[in-house]
This record gives C-alpha cells, sequence and structure tokens, in this order.
C-alpha cells in the first residue's frame, strides 16, 4: 500500500506542478510585455499599486513571476520602495486566485482541457493558439494531478499509522497552531510552490486526514514559506531590493502572528462569510467518502487572510517600509569591481518566461551603462588630475563590461530560441543593439584612456586651449552617455530628437576643434605631440557619440 500512495501522490504532485507551470507560461505568454508596462507605471498611491499586483498576478497566475519582476524593477530604479511595496500587497491577493480555482470540483474536464490544449499547442499554426494550448493543457494537467494526489491519499484514511501521524495537525491550541504553520512554511520552502503546498492541504483534507482547522493553520504556514522566492532573488541586488524582499517576508510573517491569537474567530469569519455568501454545507459535510465542501473553505481562508493582511497594511503601509528599512541596514560599498564580474538579474530558469527574462535583460544592460558611466567619469577625471594609478581601473572595469555583454547577449539568444512573440522578438533585437553598443562606449573609454596614459607617462601637457576643448567635448559626451542610460530605464520611445540634437553637436565640436587645433599650431601656441594626442582623443569621443546614438535608435524601436 505504502508503494502505491507514495508513487500516486508524487505522480499526482509533479503533474499539478508541471501544470501550474505550464499554464503559468502560458498567461504570461499572452499578457506579453504589457504585463512589465504595468507595473513600471505604477504611481505612488497605495491602493492603485495593490490592485495592480491583484490583477497582474491573478491573471498570470504566478506571485513568484511577479516578485522576481518587482525586485528588477527596484534594483533598476525602475520602481520606488514605496511603490514596489504597495504591488506586494495585492500580489498576495493575486496569487489566491489559483486556491480558488482548484477549489472547484472540476475534475472531470481535466481530461477533455489536456486533449484541447494538445490539439492547439501541437496541431494548431499560429502563436497566440499555441499559448492558449498551454493554458488548457496546464489547466487539465492542474486538475488531473490533484485528483491523482486524491486517490493517492483515500487508502490512508484506512491505516492506523497515518491516522495518528496527521491527528498529530490539531490546531485547536496554540502550540498545535504553531506546529501546523511551521509545517506549512516548511513544506512550501521545500516544494518552492505555495501553490503545490494549497493543492496538498486540500487532497488530504478531503480525504478526511487534516480536519479543516489544521488546514488552514497550514495555509497560514505557506503565506510565510513564499516568500522564500523573494529572498533568493533579491540575492546579491541593492539595497532597495534586499528591502523590497524583506517587507515581503514582514508582511506575511506579521499577518499570520497577528492571526494566530484570534485563530478561532478567523475560522469563525471564514466559516460565516463561506456558508452565508456562496450557501454551502459545513467544512465537515462528508459525500462519497470526502468531504466534499472543505476545499472552497480552505481556498477562501487563503483569499481572506491575504485580503485582511493587506487592508492592515495598506493602512500601516508607511511603517512596513520603514520596518524593512531598518532591519536591512545600508552597507560598506562592496568590491565593486569584483561584483561587475558576475551578472546580477539574469537567472536561466525564467527563460522560458520572455516578459520575466526581458525585464532581466534590460535590468542588467542599466547596471552594465552604470558601470560604463561610472567607467567614463572614472577616466575622465583621472586625465584631469594626471593620477595614473587611478586611470588604471578601466582595465578591469573594462574587463566586467566584456563578460557582462557576453552573459547578456547568451541570455538573449537562449530567450530568442524559445517561442516568443514578434513583439518579443523585436525587444530582444533591441536590448541585443543596446548591449553591443554599450560595450563599444567602453571600447570607446578605453582609448581615451590609453591616449591619456601616453599623455601622462611622456609628461606632455595640452595647451590652455586644448584643455578647454577636451574639457567640453568630454562633458558634451558624458550627457549623450547619462542621457541614453536613462532612456534604457525609462523606455523612452520619444529619446531620438534629443539624441540626434546631442550627435549633431559632438560631431560639430569634433570638426571645429580639429580646426581650432591647427590655429594653435600654426600659431606656436601647441606642440605637435600633445596636440595629436588630442585629436586622437576627439575622434574616441565622437566615436562613443556614435554608439550612444546607435543605442537611442535601439531604445526608440527605430532600428
Amino acid at each position: 500500500m505504502i508503494k502505491l500512495v507514495l508513487f500516486q501522490a508524487l505522480g499526482g504532485l509533479g503533474m499539478f506542478l508541471f501544470g501550474m507551470k505550464i499554464m503559468s507560461e502560458g498567461l504570461q505568454k499572452v499578457a506579453g510585455k504589457k504585463m512589465r508596462q504595468i507595473l513600471a507605471i505604477v504611481s505612488n498611491n497605495r491602493l492603485v499599486g495593490c490592485g495592480v499586483g491583484a490583477l497582474i498576478t491573478s491573471v498570470i497566475q504566478s506571485s513568484s513571476a511577479t516578485t522576481v519582476m518587482l525586485i528588477s524593477f527596484v534594483d533598476a530604479g525602475l520602481m520606488t520602495l514605496v511603490q514596489a511595496v504597495g504591488v506586494i500587497l495585492g500580489a498576495n491577493i493575486g496569487t489566491t486566485i489559483t486556491a480558488q480555482i482548484i477549489a472547484f470540483n472540476i475534475t472531470a474536464y481535466a481530461l477533455p482541457a489536456i486533449a484541447a490544449g494538445v490539439l492547439m499547442k501541437f496541431f494548431v499554426g499560429r502563436r497566440k493558439w499555441v499559448y492558449i494550448g498551454d493554458v488548457l493543457l496546464g489547466f487539465g494537467l492542474l486538475f488531473y494531478g490533484l485528483a491523482t494526489m486524491k486517490a493517492g491519499f483515500a487508502p490512508l484514511k484506512e491505516s492506523e499509522t497515518f491516522i495518528s501521524i496527521f491527528t498529530k495537525f490539531q490546531a485547536d491550541t496554540m502550540g498545535g497552531i504553531s506546529i501546523c504553520v511551521l509545517a506549512g512554511a516548511m513544506l512550501t520552502m521545500i516544494l518552492q510552490s505555495s501553490s503545490a503546498t494549497v493543492g496538498i492541504t486540500m487532497a488530504l483534507a478531503i480525504q478526511g486526514l487534516l480536519n479543516f482547522e489544521a488546514s488552514a493553520a497550514l495555509i497560514l504556514g505557506e503565506n510565510i514559506g513564499t516568500t522564500i522566492t523573494a529572498q533568493l532573488a533579491s540575492t546579491g541586488a541593492s539595497i532597495n531590493a534586499r528591502r523590497t524582499a524583506n517587507a515581503h517576508t514582514l508582511f506575511n510573517v506579521i499577518g499570520v502572528l497577528l492571526i494566530i491569537p484570534v485563530f478561532p474567530l478567523f475560522l469563525k469569519t471564514v466559516t460565516i462569510v463561506t456558508s452565508s455568501f456562496i450557501m454551502i454545507g459545513s467544512p465537515d459535510l462528508i459525500v462519497g467518502g470526502e468531504n466534499f465542501n472543505i476545499a472552497r473553505y480552505i481556498a477562501n481562508a487563503h483569499t481572506l487572510f491575504n485580503v485582511i493582511s493587506a487592508i492592515f497594511f495598506l493602512i500601516a503601509l508607511p511603517y512596513l517600509v520603514k520596518m524593512a528599512v531598518w532591519i536591512t541596514p545600508q552597507k560598506r560599498e562592496e568590491n565593486e569591481i569584483y561584483g561587475l564580474h558576475h551578472i546580477k538579474y539574469l537567472d536561466s530558469k525564467y527563460v522560458d518566461t520572455p516578459s520575466v527574462a526581458l525585464a532581466q535583460a534590460r535590468a542588467e544592460i542599466i547596471r552594465m551603462g552604470d558601470a560604463v558611466q561610472l567607467m567614463y567619469d572614472d577616466v575622465i577625471n583621472s586625465l584631469k588630475e594626471r593620477k595614473l594609478k587611478k586611470l588604471s581601473k578601466w582595465e578591469k572595469r573594462e574587463d566586467a563590461v566584456d563578460i557582462l555583454q557576453k552573459e547578456i547577449i547568451q541570455f538573449l539568444v537562449n530567450v530568442a530560441q524559445k517561442p516568443i512573440s514578434p513583439e518579443e522578438s523585436k525587444e530582444v533585437a533591441s536590448l541585443m543593439r543596446m548591449t553591443n553598443n554599450m560595450e563599444r562606449v567602453g571600447d570607446g573609454i578605453e582609448n581615451i584612456a590609453e591616449l591619456g596614459k601616453e599623455l601622462i607617462e611622456q609628461d606632455l601637457l595640452l595647451s590652455e586651449g586644448g584643455l578647454q576643448d577636451f574639457n567640453a567635448i568630454s562633458s558634451k559626451v558624458r550627457d549623450f552617455l547619462e542621457f541614453v542610460i536613462n532612456a534604457i530605464r525609462t523606455e523612452d520611445l520619444e529619446a531620438m530628437q534629443q539624441a540626434q540634437d546631442l550627435e549633431n553637436e559632438i560631431n560639430r565640436m569634433r570638426d571645429d576643434m580639429r580646426g581650432n587645433y591647427i590655429v594653435r599650431l600654426q600659431s606656436g601656441i601647441c606642440t605637435v605631440d600633445p596636440g595629436l594626442i588630442l585629436v586622437d582623443m576627439l575622434t574616441a569621443f565622437e566615436k562613443i557619440g556614435d554608439f550612444c546614438y546607435n543605442i537611442a535608435q535601439a531604445v526608440a524601436g527605430v532600428k
């Protein structure tokens, strides 16, 4: 019997998880880029943020995907900590839709849904129908897996050993509630899926192995366990991204701690709401050997807990943010150059989810751009101060930028090889162009650094006019570089007009400054050697301007 139970339970869990993954990915592909665009424009209004979080998560059926994107946006500076926390409150509500869906007794439709999904996925050519096929296939596998799990657990009702084990999960005392909460949290952390924990809890409860009280306490624990995803996603991220993850954890942990002292009242509220508004019988009602209604009561407990917690923290949001800031103090600046040699946002497990993968790639490109801008500032300032030791930093930074370029391009190639929409394919091409041109900007800075090194080592000095020209064009190119990095950050589709103006201005400055050098040379104001180095620098600055212009085109979707 044990072998049969184990095989059916694990096989059912596998189908459940696989179905959940396919359905979630299909929904995310259908939602596409709009999902990220909606998240990116969330206002500071906490109610709007909460509503957006609930809507998006209920549509894509993955609070993990929402959380990962939020942390990427915060880390890239696209969202503030307060905005992200508001969205997380809503995401916790949206994720309970999964429990509401699987509480429906529609197992009979699982196999037809699988058949329809396979038909659309493999025999219909249009991409949109393929994605809808993924949703139906995942939907069917989810319910068929749940039915298999229930069937696997059924023989345990006759086993005195297992009954004695499950009777220990009694949420009738404070200690019993705490044990159930802890068990639910640990199971969710192990499975890395809150939906799987909910499914297992429902399957056990339907077979009468868990009562409603213990099931509800396990669900509270699941809300704590699911925060592990955000914690993992924030590892190595910026201070605000880590604070976002910690706010998510605080929200769920404090919410559970507030419910535990009034747990009997909470259960009574769930029972009244479910029996009065949905008009179904008691959670203990047994039909055909199964607790017929308990799944709906468990789903409603899950939803009601998150709604109550969200309402409480919408009121107390400033204090939640302050607490997240307090427990995540600003650390001393880490070894920045070492950190640049490693990707921060790209996660290969999200390659199958283009909407998340592209958001991660954009965040990594912004990080690459910030590194290039810092490299530019260091080189220019070192040349002005004529400090060779400080100037030498560019070498390690350039190596890091080259590594980032290769990692980002390979990641985008992997995304492009998956089934993606034409719009996503176009975005992949644009992101590749941004990455390659950002790396070329780094090469241009390298040229300037090498020329500057030659200038310092040979103890050559620019004339007063040459120095003025150097300061003027380096400042203008710096403005252009900052402009295109911000354009990537904000996805500015109207960037071309200002980019064209900056490009024209830099080209004009290069031509004028070359003429200025000839005049100074003829007048005897400057000598040949430093003047020739300056002319080469002017060419390098102009090239950087060209690469910035290419980036602006990619951002605006011109090429």
